[in-house]
């Protein structure tokens, strides 16, 4: 029987491994009917939890998981969430985190998913544009509509969370009740500052990318071809074997399949486990493109990690460290535009 979680302090319960939705459509699966089998084996498995986003096969993603729930049914049984601030079209205002846009934005997203109301909704990026007071303002509105349930943020830094938090106070907002940012056994950055403030603002963490972008499925291993995936090709500064960074992934990676085969457990199993162990980690989305990806990660949410296996993940790879700084899944203005920087 699942263990289902509180998410922050809502009260609203939810399963440990969340069904990300990323790969139905055209990232990844682009037939309907075997997304909807791997939609169904999922909430049949235990899982009442799917993410999405708008921006996900440009909304593709989000009318697959809309289809199969209807489909099946069990639209009242799951809690939906699904983002926005991603690039939608090609103009200025279909995008970010304007009330403009936000307004728009969850219209569409509501047809796209055939649903009236949405249980989380999320600022899937900071928006350097505008004022998280602006932001919550549109986002209080959502939720005294009725079209929005609870608000969240996705891969926010740890000082632009406890703004969020202040703003919402000072002004008698909504407030984000959990935020998503990427966390494995190789992205261990978020345990330094960002989930102590969830914890201290009774905040939600729905952790992505726990496999770390395929790294730990066990495809990634010394003496083996590397797998050449979209992603990669999108991202070669995540996978590329050239850069000394992903070299030291790759080392770490050999570790800890060593220490999964000596707990008698698979590298993804020993990674799942490993996330749900920390304390304020809610939910972990899993994002399987098959139903063989699927069933590979279910059940891992039973797996303890014994205080000794943890001690030596401690050891690979130390609490608070990323080993690459560009899986971090945000890049602050001020490091990746140099005028930021300097003084006119």
């Amino acid at each position: 029987m699942t263990d289902y979680r509180v998410l922050g302090r809502t009260g609203l319960k939810v399963s440990p491994l969340c069904l990300g939705a990323m790969m139905f459509g055209g990232w990844g699966e682009p037939d309907f009917d075997a997304s909807a089998r791997i939609i169904d084996r999922a909430l049949d498995s235990g899982i009442n939890f799917i993410d999405t986003a708008d921006v996900y096969a440009s909304g593709q993603s989000e009318e697959y998981v809309g289809r199969a729930l209807a489909k099946s049914g069990k639209r009242d049984q799951v809690v939906l969430a699904t983002k926005c601030h991603g690039v939608m079209g090609e103009g200025p205002n279909e995008r970010g985190n304007s009330r403009r846009w936000i307004f728009q934005a969850v219209e569409n997203s509501l047809r796209r998913l055939g649903t009236d109301w949405i249980d989380l909704y999320q600022i899937h990026r900071p928006d350097p544009d505008t004022d998280v007071d602006e932001t919550l303002g549109a986002l209080t509105d959502l939720v005294r509509q009725g079209k929005v349930r609870y608000i969240g943020s996705s891969t926010f830094p740890a000082h632009q969370v406890v703004e969020a938090q202040w703003a919402a106070e000072r002004r008698s907002l909504e407030r984000f009740v959990c935020e998503q940012p990427p966390y494995s056994l190789l992205v261990r950055g978020i345990e330094a500052g960002l989930l102590p403030v969830t914890e201290k603002y009774g905040m939600g963490a729905i952790v992505w990318s726990p496999l770390a972008g395929g790294w730990l499925t066990g495809r990634f291993r010394k003496g083996r071809e590397l797998p050449r995936t979209r992603r990669a090709q999108r991202l070669p500064q995540r996978y590329d074997m050239a850069l000394e960074s992903n070299q030291r992934k790759l080392d770490a990676v050999e570790r800890f399949a060593l220490l999964a085969e000596e707990a008698g457990l698979t590298l993804i199993q020993l990674a799942l486990a490993f996330t749900l162990r920390h304390r304020a980690v809610t939910s972990a989305i899993i994002g399987p493109r098959t139903m063989e990806h699927l069933e590979g990660q279910l059940g891992a949410d039973e797996v303890r990690l014994s205080d000794d296996v943890l001690d030596r993940i401690d050891e690979i790879v130390p609490p608070g460290v990323t080993v690459n700084p560009a899986d971090a899944g945000w890049v602050p203005p001020e490091l990746a535009e140099a005028s930021l920087r300097r003084r006119p």
